[in-house]
């Protein structure tokens, strides 16, 4: 199609020819739901739109249409619903002028006609960018066919804290795993030449994983070198490598000033250091969230000229508070050349997009999803996501070879391996809504309910129902205990094990033995929930004191253990555990990311050596609670690694590094890496300012199987503290049995770079280590290399022993 490649002389044109009124309209949402209304003339069963409400309630126009994820029951119900809205809003709206429809597609598109995919977490577990833009490619087909703009992914958020509730919606801990991530992620939506007519939104900017106590929405206490180099760092390249076309700010406050009204951040940072020249739209109540927590602002228009001031063009998912901004104009409190910038900005979208009659973007027909490459990339995702923790050699299996007993509360449930904004958590709001509403949570007042605590609240009763719900959405997904006994019907289930600890029916330590007394082994499925509403201990707006296997779970795999039965432990979970107890009493550890619809097949696989694991960890697992945050990146000085020397640890940790660390993962073969020096040169280089590393790569085992060479570097001497060690590079490999191969991976020296002393970012000249392994904590080999003023490169600020530091950019401290 026509990327909508519209001048700025035709958007400011247009600009000017729009009232006050009409400009506000374009920056504000309506919540499609609104619109719905019973069915007229007793036609059909489900609700449809009345557009008569839309002149009422948005008489000047309409810019976005949110909560869209509720209209239709399937693609060509709701494609019609979005049509017929999308002809309203011309109706009524200045020239013709469509709105923006949005919606979310983290793990695939959000609505029950969608495909799904792993979680983002899931999908950082593989080490593939290219199967995460292949999955957000079929996403962003989805949304096109149906009528929808926006996508409102990628998470890129960097998280530590295993205690935040939506750990399964980022990529993990780290800035280049979670940069090649998005970069991919972007491309699959948006197209290499940005041909799609779909856009994505990178969020959420900046620092929201990093919450103080790991409270969702809380203030993030990061310094800005923190927050430039490395927590920005996905946004920077999905900018540069991809052309990201939307931000979506972040809920928390840095240094005292919420996101929501950081002009710093919003303005001088991500448009002028960054580059950034897309459309900037709030997070769901952000800007309410001025005036109810954060209290900067007293009424909606204070609210409001403090976010649309400090560059946030969009409130959503309404206007509450930017229904205000022609009051504030007429009360000369806001300048309506700051609401034209703004408007502007929306109109460039809506032109590239197709939204604007005679502007911009000559839509080309949609295509229909592929429902095959979908379930290809799915099941590639979950066999690469899989991430065997620790074996002894009981896996795999052999079916028929042993009396195998399956225990656990995880065994015998679908829901658990979704997590938040998938089609399963879509289905589960209005149904806990519904209970809520109805008086059927005790506890909970439906007068004095409010909406937002829903994600808190809790409801065990409604366990069956999403259980039966989640069947009915993927009838063909088979639970774990299913998916095993097709591989070995004599396999036995006892329902052993808990979600939520009951005190009043322990477990019973003489009825565990009795279970497994005849078992020549015994597999645990554990784990945790994860979603929107319900009975689950991770999700939006869900943090846990102490992010451990819930319920009874760990005594269960004790007593288990205690019966002296060979045990492999099955991990359902979205983000990392405090394993140390299941790691003790196993024989084999085996950590299934929340795959979805794939899980129970893949980990059955798994287990029965179908498929051989391959996935690596996107975030360190502590071997103790007071450890976090724990991770590999940490400063000299700090942390578990020091690589000149002992520093201080914690007196009553025998170990003080991690249970699991980050890019670890077992395979069933063993593989070797090396340096390359067959040709007689270095086997690591620096020149034309690329790092290149030639390597060998060897199975050295009696199978096939893949494994993830990583690539890191340590910049020895610096005047700013540097990372023990930063990754830049990794390559996923597969490799028959015995074969050795060759493999060059290659990071610009920009990925080293950092702020300076002086605001500007680069690197100074001096000796940098380059390490490459299997895993931050399995590094076999090492060379260095020795940056400097070289091929031309300018010298700026002197480093710390009177070298010329080489210089990218600036960044301005100030607020």
């Amino acid at each position: 199609m026509d990327t909508g490649a519209s001048s700025p002389d035709d958007i400011q044109r247009l600009v000017s020819r729009l009232t006050l009124e009409q400009k506000v309209a374009q920056l504000g949402g309506l919540i499609a739901p609104e619109l719905l209304g019973p069915p007229q003339d007793g036609a059909g069963t489900g609700p449809v739109i009345d557009t008569n409400r839309l002149r009422e309630l948005r008489p000047h126009g309409v810019g976005h249409l949110s909560l869209a994820w509720f209209l239709g029951d399937d693609a060509d119900s709701l494609r019609e619903q979005l049509a017929t809205l999308q002809a309203a809003v011309r109706e009524v709206s200045p020239f013709g002028i469509g709105a923006l429809v949005h919606n979310e597609g983290i793990n695939g598109f959000l609505h029950a006609c969608g495909s799904q995919f792993p979680t983002s977490w899931a999908q950082a577990a593989t080490w593939a960018p290219e199967l995460a833009r292949r999955a957000s490619a079929v996403t962003a087909a989805h949304m096109r066919d149906t009528g929808v703009q926006l996508l409102f992914s990628p998470v890129m958020d960097i998280n530590r804290d295993p205690r935040w509730g939506r750990v399964h919606e980022t990529y993990g801990e780290d800035p280049e795993l979670a940069a090649q991530m998005s970069v991919a992620f972007v491309r699959g939506v948006q197209g290499a030449e940005q041909e799609t007519g779909v856009l994505a939104t990178g969020k959420h900017f900046v620092g929201y994983g990093a919450s103080e106590g790991a409270l969702n929405q809380a203030v993030a206490q990061l310094g800005r070198r923190a927050l430039i180099d490395e927590y920005a760092e996905p946004f920077r390249r999905a900018i540069t490598e991809a052309g990201l076309a939307l931000v979506m700010n972040a809920y928390n406050e840095i240094d005292g000033i919420p996101a929501t009204a950081s002009r710093w951040l919003l303005t001088e940072f991500l448009r002028d250091t960054l580059g950034f020249d897309g459309l900037v739209v709030s997070d769901y109540d952000s800007i309410n969230l001025l005036r109810t927590a954060h209290r900067t602002a007293r009424t909606e228009g204070e609210a409001a000229v403090q976010a649309l001031s400090a560059g946030l063009d969009v409130e959503l998912p309404g206007d509450t508070n930017y229904a205000s901004l022609a009051d504030e104009v007429a009360a000369g409190r806001l300048d309506e050349r700051v609401i034209d910038v703004a408007v502007a900005r929306v109109l460039a979208v809506k032109a590239r997009t197709g939204l604007i009659p005679g502007i911009g973007a000559r839509p080309a027909p949609a295509a229909p999803p592929d429902r095959t490459e979908a379930a290809d990339v799915r099941r590639a995702i979950a066999a690469r996501g899989m991430v065997l923790l620790q074996n002894d050699g009981t896996l795999p299996l052999s079916p028929g070879e042993r009396r195998v007993v399956v225990v656990g509360p995880a065994a015998d449930e679908l829901r658990i391996h979704f997590g938040a904004y998938t089609s399963v958590s879509a289905a589960e709001m209005p149904l806990g809504m519904m209970a809520v509403m109805e008086g059927r949570v005790p506890g909970v007042d439906p007068a004095t309910f409010v909406f937002t605590d829903i994600f808190q609240t809790r409801m065990p009763s409604m366990g069956p129902t999403f259980e039966d719900t989640t069947r009915k959405l993927h009838p063909d997904a088979d639970t774990v205990l299913d998916a095993l006994r097709k591989l070995d019907a004599k396999i036995e289930f006892v329902s052993l094990g808990r979600f939520r600890t009951d005190a009043e029916d322990p477990l019973d330590a003489a009825v565990v033995q009795a279970a497994v007394a005849d078992a020549d082994l015994v597999v645990a499925v554990v784990g945790e929930r994860t979603g929107w509403v319900g009975d689950n201990t991770a999700g939006e707006g869900q943090t846990t004191a102490s992010p451990t296997l819930p319920g009874d779970q760990e005594d269960l795999l004790e007593l288990v253990a205690a019966t002296g039965r060979p045990m492999v432990t099955v991990v359902v979970s979205g983000r990392p555990l405090l394993l140390e107890k299941a790691a003790r009493t196993s024989n084999a550890v085996l950590l299934a990311p929340l795959l979805g619809e794939e899980a129970g097949t893949t980990i059955a696989h798994t287990l029965f050596g179908l498929i051989n694991p391959s996935g690596k960890l996107p975030s360190t697992f502590p071997r103790h609670l007071g450890q976090i945050p724990l991770y590999h990146g940490h400063h000299h000085g700090s942390g578990y690694g020091h690589p000149t020397g002992t520093r201080h640890g914690y007196g009553d940790l025998d170990t003080q590094g991690p249970l699991y660390a980050f890019g670890h993962g077992l395979s069933y073969t063993t593989f070797a890496v090396g340096l390359d020096e067959r040709d007689g040169g270095p086997a690591v280089e620096l020149a034309d300012d690329v790092i290149r590393a030639r390597l060998t790569v060897s199975n050295t085992g009696g199978v096939d199987g893949e494994t993830v060479v990583q690539l890191y570097a340590r910049d020895e001497f610096a005047s700013v503290v540097r990372p023990v060690r930063q990754l830049i590079a990794f390559s996923r490999v597969g490799l028959a049995a015995g074969e050795t191969r060759s493999v060059v991976l290659e990071a610009p020296v920009e990925r080293l770079h950092y702020t300076l002393a002086d605001g500007h970012r680069g690197i100074e000249p001096g000796d940098v280590t380059v390490l490459a392994g299997l895993g931050s904590d399995i590094l076999t080999c090492a060379a260095t290399i020795t940056v400097g003023p070289i091929d031309g490169r300018s010298a700026q600020q002197p480093g710390p022993h009177g070298e010329s530091p080489l210089e990218q950019g600036e960044v301005r401290f100030h607020e």
